[in-house]
């Protein structure tokens, strides 16, 4: 029997993705997006989707909906209270997991992995979140719900066949640690095959206005400069990056936007959806900013296979 997956946070799939690819049984999912859950349950229709607020939510509600034994628990909670591209993120590091009100969705997720229990949970997150003192709120947190091993396995996505950089945290019960692949893919390789957006019928690849006036500033950019600059709270980020077509891509987020590599256009849903390894049939629903935030705000589903992958093989044998 396949082992069963239940994914919390789950957006629009891209973690659910990998583990379905490697044999998973996906069983329910939830999130508070409707736009993400149609495309979740679009992408996935054997899954149960609750459109939902996790605070509502018991582990006993989900054991009603899917009667039965849950394997592996899987979610990305937001990121926005830990992330130094946040300007607005607590100054005091635990404020951020314990007062800011998203920041405490973590400790949603952990305890319904308290009142589940599965043999395996992975939570998803970025690497800040290891800051002290939080990271030591996490293991006393998932001590209290009964797991007394924790592991923070931080990868990086382009290691495993996601032509995009993205270091990121899979906190743990067990250890995690794939294979990498032999050769990065770059985003030649990863756009090269695609039709142009006018000539094709493939999901979510159609034109993105844009003025005049940017159009202008973009035919003017060399590859790998962006057009704007931000500041967040310990970093300044690009955005309006206009492609390298011999490297990796940057790292895809849900507010950034890149510029084609040859041509004088944004990219596409489905071309920045390539750049985190989704298939052209995992398909995207509501408007374009919702589109995208679903495509940079999830788990690349190459890491995430690679990450099934290993759990597979190592714990469900």
């Amino acid at each position: 029997m396949k082992p069963r997956i239940i994914d919390l946070f789950c957006g629009a799939g891209g973690f659910s993705r990998g583990f379905k690819e490697s044999g998973f049984n996906i069983v329910f999912a939830i999130d508070n997006d409707p736009a993400c859950g149609k495309s979740y349950k679009t992408n996935f229709p054997e899954a149960i989707v609750l459109i939902d607020d996790i605070k509502n939510v018991s582990g006993s509600d989900i054991t009603y909906f899917t009667q039965g034994k849950y394997d592996v628990v899987i979610g990305s909670p937001p990121c926005e209270p830990f992330t130094g591209a946040n300007p607005n993120r607590e100054r005091d590091p635990l404020d951020r997991l314990y007062k800011d009100p998203i920041g405490r969705l973590t400790l949603e997720f952990i305890r319904i992995v308290g009142e589940l229990k599965p043999k395996v949970f992975v939570m998803e997150n970025v690497p800040a979140i290891l800051d002290e003192p939080i990271r030591n709120s996490l293991i006393y947190e998932f001590q209290y719900v009964g797991y007394n091993q924790i592991y923070f396995n931080v990868l990086d996505a382009e290691k495993y066949g996601t032509p995009s950089r993205r270091r990121r945290v899979f906190i743990s019960n067990v250890p995690i640690n794939p294979k990498p692949v032999k050769r990065l893919i770059r985003v030649i390789d990863a756009l090269s095959d695609l039709p142009p957006p006018s000539q094709s019928n493939i999901p979510n690849h159609e034109y993105v206005p844009i003025s005049d006036k940017k159009m202008k500033k973009i035919s003017r950019l060399r590859h790998g400069k962006a057009l704007y600059y931000y500041y967040g709270d310990s970093k300044v980020l690009p955005n309006f990056i206009k492609l390298d077509p011999y490297r990796i891509a940057p790292t895809v987020l849900g507010s950034s936007r890149f510029i084609h590599p040859f041509e004088n256009r944004l990219l596409t849903v489905r071309e920045q959806a390539r750049l985190m390894g989704y298939p052209d049939d995992h398909i995207f629903f509501g408007g374009k900013d919702q589109q995208f935030n679903q495509v940079g705000e999830s788990v690349p589903p190459t890491l995430s296979f690679a990450i099934a992958k290993f759990l597979m093989e190592t714990m469900f044998k």
